[in-house]
């Protein structure tokens, strides 16, 4: 943070900012940096709205997303890398695992857990792998909508009134009224 924006906050504002950075939760926040845990929430929230509070926030948050080279391109190209992997690159031409280390870079990133059993039985010893691999169903559809290919529309015909909306029944096309309109001619 820079000098000028440490400046402006109290000690206890500091404190919140960096709890707050930790997970997110205004509340236990405000908590720790000392303030009223039966307002807590109110406080957290009003923490948040303050201009220099944000601000500071909006500057650690930044500094720690270059810190840690965050891109889109990065997120997106190692969402794509567990969307498309090919499984049959987990295994060579005899139809035996690959050793980790020989897999290539996309095959390893869709490892999500490797699990290693060994077992001792009639036959000797054995060892029993199992390898998780990344759900390719949910990561094609979060890149999905990411490039708006699943977008919801919501298609309706005619009008709807203010009863209708205020009941929840929008089932019906409301062209005609039950009652005459009132005659605003007044003599």
């Amino acid at each position: 943070m820079s000098a000028d924006a440490t400046a402006k906050l109290t000690p206890r504002q500091g404190i919140f900012i960096a709890e707050y950075l930790v997970d997110g939760n205004a509340t236990r926040a405000a908590i720790a940096a000392g303030f009223a845990v039966s307002s807590a929430d109110v406080t957290g929230a009003r923490l948040l709205k303050k201009s220099k509070v944000a601000k500071a926030l909006a500057l650690r948050h930044a500094r720690r997303v270059d810190k840690l080279e965050i891109t889109a391109e990065r997120v997106l190209g190692e969402l794509a890398k567990l969307a498309f992997y090919d499984p049959g690159k987990l295994f060579d031409e005899s139809g035996d695992l690959l050793p980790i280390p020989q897999m290539d870079d996309v095959t390893r990133a869709a490892v999500a857990s490797l699990d290693v059993e060994k077992r001792f039985g009639k036959q000797g010893p054995s060892t029993i792998l199992k390898v998780k691999l990344a759900d390719k169903g949910s990561n094609l559809e979060r890149l999905g909508r990411y490039l708006k290919l699943f977008t919801d529309r919501v298609e309706h015909g005619g009008r709807v009134t203010l009863e209708q909306l205020v009941s929840g029944d929008s089932s019906g096309d409301t062209t005609e009224r039950d009652s005459e309109p009132e005659d605003r001619n007044v003599a």
